[in-house]
């Protein structure tokens, strides 16, 4: 849904900047919900194997490819506004924005090596392109939590300020953004 979102806000010409934050303070996205109830699978006749050739592509397609590629893809600058920790497709979701402004107490995780994982929702593809591939590979291969100052430190955010100017900070670039004249938000990616 989050998806379909993204495309809806990219060609609605009354927005100009698109906001993407998590709800409360702890969280931002803590990624894919790997013991969570899963979407129901078609019926499969009797003695078919439970998983179809395909199965695993489709979702991985379906599901945090389609939702990083929708933000990748927005013809509006996106925001994210870091307020709680940012783990797994959660870092990917916030690192796919054009500004990543961090609350002072959240913190990025490439927690897939700790799952024993491939990484996914593009991580390979953005962190190489924001930190520089031995950096990108540190991250990945340790999955080390990853403080707001590192994130500044290393380039993974704009911006990283106390957690009671988080809204403030984001809703001041935001305004800023959309001051500008309209070709010059289409940012290119």
């Amino acid at each position: 849904r989050l998806a379909d979102r993204f495309l809806e806000m990219s060609e609605d010409l009354k927005v100009r900047a698109v906001i993407l934050t998590g709800a409360g303070e702890r969280h931002f996205c803590t990624g894919a919900a790997l013991g969570g109830a899963q979407r129901p699978t078609p019926s499969r006749p009797e003695g078919a194997p439970d998983r179809a050739s395909g199965d695993a592509a489709r979702l991985i397609r379906g599901g945090w490819q389609r939702l990083i590629a929708s933000i990748l893809d927005c013809e509006k600058p996106v925001i994210a506004a870091v307020n709680g920790t940012a783990a797994g497709g959660g870092a990917q979701l916030a690192l796919a924005c054009d500004l990543v402004v961090m609350s002072s107490g959240a913190k990025f995780i490439e927690v897939f090596v700790r799952r024993g994982i491939m990484p996914d929702a593009g991580g390979c593809y953005l962190l190489p392109r924001l930190v520089g591939l031995h950096r990108a590979k540190e991250l990945m291969f340790l999955g080390e939590d990853c403080s707001a100052a590192e994130a500044d430190r290393i380039g993974l955010v704009n911006r990283v300020v106390a957690p009671e100017d988080l809204v403030s900070t984001v809703d001041d670039l935001a305004a800023k953004l959309v001051g500008l004249p309209t070709r010059a938000t289409a940012l290119p990616k």
